[in-house]
C-alpha cells in the first residue's frame, strides 16, 4: 500500500490487504517498534528508575511507578467499547500512542524544577497519563495485529520485530547510561533533560511507520450485544479462564521483584548507572539471540511447551541473586550478576514470546478485542498490586536480614557456617521463586493443543542453536560434528527395541 493511499483513508481500514502490503505492513510495524523501543530506552526502564531515585523516590514510590502500567490496563475497558463503535484501530491506536509520546517529550521539564517532590510528584502523574494512553493504543494494535497477522506466521513474525526491538533498545540503553554517567556540562539534571527529548522524537518517528501500516476491516461480530456480556465471554471460556490464572500468575510473581532489580543493584550494591544498563544489555542481547529460536519452536511445538521449560529457568534466575553477595570477591560478584542476567535474558526471551503468542491463539477469530482485553484486565490486578505490595514490604524490611546458619561443636572445637544470608531487596527475589511454584502449576492446566515434553523442546533448542551457530559458521563446525545425527541415531533404537519387545 503507497502512502497516498493510506492518508486517503485517513487512518481508516481498507477493504482488503494484499500479501504484498502485509509484507510491507510487517516491515513497518518492525521499524515502529525499533523506534518505540528506543522512546522506552531513553524514558523508562533504567532510566526512569534512576532518575526517580535522583528526585528522592522511595521503595513504596518504586513499587507504584512500577504498578502504573499495569493499573493503566484498565482504560482498556472503555478502549474495548471505543474499538467496536469507531471500528478505526489503526486511528485509535495511532492517535493515543502519539499523545503518550508527546507526554513523555514534557518529562524533559521535570529535572529543571527547582522542588524535588514536586518533580516526583508531576513525574507519577505523568506516569498515569501516559500509562493510560499506551493501554488504549496497546488494546486498539493487539487487536489490530490479531487480525493482520497469519496465525501461522505470529512466532516467525514477532520474533524478528522482537529481535529488531531488542537490539535497538540495547543501544539506546547504552547511551542513555553513558549519557547519565557523564552528563552535559557536569549537571546530571541536563542528563535527563536530554534524554526525555530524545525519547519524545523517536516516538514520533515510532507513530509515523504505525500510520503507515494498513489496518484491515474489523469482522462483524454478530449481533450487537452489551459491553458487560462481549467483554464476560472470555471469562465463560473454561480454557481461556486457565490462561488468564495462569497470566494473572505468573504477572504477579514477576512483578514482585523484577521492577526492583535496577534499585537493588543502584542502592544496595552501589553500581552506577551505566553498570546496571551493561547487565541489562547483557540480558537483552542474550534475549534478542534467542528470540528466533524461540519464535521457531513455538509454531513448531507449543507456546505452553517453551513455558514449560524458560519459566523454572527464569525462577532459579532470580533465585540466584539471593546467593549473589555470599561471593567474597567483587570482581566475582559481578561476573555473577553478569552470568545471572545472560540466563534471565535467554529465559525472558522465550517467556515474552510464548505469553504473547499463545493470548492470541487460544482468542477466538475476530474475538481479539474482548478476549485479549480480559488479559489486560487480569494482568493490570495482578502486576498492580504485586509492585505496590512488594515496595511497600521493601520499605518495611529496609533494615532487616535472614541468616541460615549450620552450627557444630566436637570436644575440642566449635563452629558455625552461613548457608544463606540475605537482606532488604533480596527478601523480594526468594518471594519471587517460592511463587513461581505456583505459576508452574497454572500453566498445566492451560490446553494448546498437542502436549510436548520440556525434553524435546531442550532438545530442539539445542538443534536449533547449533544449525545457527552452523550457517554462522560457514558450516565448519557442523562438518566435524554432525549434533543433528544423535536425535536420528536415537530414534533408530527406540524403533529397534520397540520392534524386539513385540
Amino acid at each position: 500500500m503507497t502512502a497516498s493511499t493510506v492518508e486517503r483513508t485517513f487512518l481508516g481500514p481498507v477493504p482488503h490487504v494484499t500479501p504484498g502490503e502485509l509484507a510491507s505492513g510487517q516491515r513497518l510495524l518492525v521499524r515502529d517498534l525499533g523506534w518505540a523501543s528506543l522512546t522506552g530506552a531513553f524514558s523508562g526502564g533504567v532510566i526512569l528508575m534512576a532518575f526517580a531515585l535522583s528526585v528522592g523516590a522511595t521503595p513504596f514510590h518504586i513499587g507504584l511507578l512500577a504498578a502504573i502500567p499495569f493499573l493503566a490496563q484498565v482504560a482498556q475497558l472503555p478502549a474495548a467499547w471505543l474499538i467496536e463503535r469507531v471500528r478505526k484501530r489503526r486511528l485509535i491506536g495511532v492517535g493515543t500512542l502519539t499523545g503518550a509520546r508527546v507526554l513523555i517529550g514534557l518529562m524533559a521539564l521535570l529535572p529543571l524544577l527547582p522542588s524535588l517532590p514536586a518533580a516526583l510528584a508531576l513525574l507519577i502523574v505523568l506516569q498515569v497519563l501516559i500509562a493510560s494512553l499506551h493501554a488504549v493504543g496497546g488494546c486498539s494494535v493487539n487487536s489490530w495485529l490479531h487480525q493482520l497477522i497469519p496465525p501461522q506466521q505470529l512466532g516467525h513474525f514477532f520474533a524478528r520485530r522482537l529481535f529488531v526491538g531488542t537490539l535497538v533498545a540495547c543501544v539506546g540503553t547504552l547511551a542513555a547510561g553513558a549519557l547519565v554517567d557523564h552528563p552535559p556540562l557536569g549537571q546530571t539534571a541536563n542528563a535527563y533533560v536530554v534524554a526525555f527529548l530524545l525519547a519524545g522524537l523517536a516516538g514520533f518517528v515510532s507513530s509515523s511507520y504505525l500510520a503507515r501500516t494498513p489496518e484491515p476491516l474489523m469482522p462483524d461480530a454478530g449481533p450487537a450485544s452489551e459491553l458487560g456480556e462481549r467483554m464476560a465471554a472470555p471469562f465463560r471460556d473454561r480454557n481461556f479462564r486457565r490462561l488468564l490464572v495462569f497470566m494473572g500468575a505468573w504477572t504477579l510473581a514477576s512483578n514482585v521483584a523484577a521492577p526492583f532489580l535496577t534499585v537493588y543493584l543502584i542502592n544496595q550494591r552501589g553500581y552506577s548507572v551505566i553498570t546496571v544498563t551493561q547487565l541489562w544489555v547483557v540480558s537483552q542481547v542474550a534475549n534478542a539471540l534467542t528470540l528466533y529460536l524461540w519464535g521457531r519452536l513455538s509454531d513448531r511445538l507449543s507456546n505452553k511447551s517453551v513455558l514449560a521449560v524458560v519459566l523454572p529457568v527464569h525462577f532459579l534466575g532470580m533465585l540466584a541473586l539471593v546467593f549473589a553477595e555470599a561471593v567474597s570477591s567483587p570482581e566475582a560478584q559481578l561476573a555473577l550478576l553478569y552470568a545471572i542476567h545472560l540466563v534471565l535474558g535467554i529465559a525472558t526471551g522465550g517467556i515474552g514470546l510464548a505469553t504473547g503468542n499463545i493470548g492470541l491463539k487460544l482468542a477466538p477469530r475476530g474475538q481479539g478485542t474482548p478476549y485479549l482485553a480480559a488479559i489486560g484486565l487480569v494482568s493490570a490486578v495482578a502486576g498492580g498490586f504485586a509492585p505496590i505490595a512488594a515496595g511497600a514490604l521493601a520499605q518495611t524490611l529496609k533494615t532487616s536480614a535472614f541468616s541460615a546458619v549450620i552450627r557444630w561443636a566436637t570436644p575440642g572445637s566449635a563452629g558455625e557456617k552461613t548457608v544463606v544470608s540475605f537482606a532488604h531487596w533480596e527478601f523480594l527475589f526468594a518471594i519471587s521463586a517460592l511463587l513461581g511454584l505456583y505459576v508452574m502449576h497454572a500453566l498445566s492446566r492451560v490446553r494448546e493443543g498437542e502436549e510436548v515434553s520440556e525434553r524435546l523442546v531442550v532438545q530442539e533448542f539445542a538443534l536449533e542453536a547449533w544449525r545457527a551457530l552452523n550457517n554462522f559458521s560457514a558450516g565448519a563446525l557442523g562438518n566435524l560434528f554432525p549434533f543433528e545425527r544423535l536425535t536420528e541415531r536415537r530414534k533408530w533404537w527406540r524403533e529397534r527395541f520397540a520392534r524386539q519387545d513385540v
